[in-house]
Formats: C-alpha cells, sequence, structure tokens
C-alpha cells in the first residue's frame, strides 16, 4: 500500500468520493420514497380501508359494548 504514488492515492480518493455520494443520492431517493405518506397510502389502500373499520368497529364498543346498560333501581 505504501508504494502507491500519489497520484494513485488521489485517484482512489476521487473514486470513493463519487461512490460516496451516488450511494448517498440512492439512499435519499429511497428514503423519500418510503416517507411519501400520499404514496403509501394509494399504494396500501384496501389495508387502509380495512383497518379504519375495524377501529371504527373498535371504538363504537364491538359487538355488545355498544348497547345500553339497564341501571338498577334503589
Amino acid at each position: 500500500m505504501a508504494d502507491r504514488s500519489p497520484e494513485e492515492i488521489r485517484a482512489s480518493i476521487e473514486a470513493n468520493r463519487q461512490a460516496l455520494a451516488l450511494s448517498l443520492d440512492r439512499l435519499r431517493g429511497g428514503v423519500a420514497e418510503l416517507t411519501d405518506w400520499r404514496k403509501q397510502l394509494s399504494s396500501h389502500r384496501r389495508e387502509v380501508v380495512i383497518g379504519a373499520i375495524l377501529a371504527g368497529f373498535l371504538a363504537g364498543g364491538g359487538l355488545f359494548g355498544g348497547r345500553p346498560r339497564r341501571r338498577k333501581r334503589s
């Protein structure tokens, strides 16, 4: 490794810098795609609808939780 010329070292550093810049651009693109909630929502519309129905059902008390209870007479 010590037998490389300064020009070879500079070229290696530049090649590594370019590879790192390309990797960083790809990573940014991937993060932007994964955090695009509108795209995720349209891609998983069926799951979202099922989840909303289930959440509404549970919030409404499930099968028997929504029925009014009778009060005991004192």
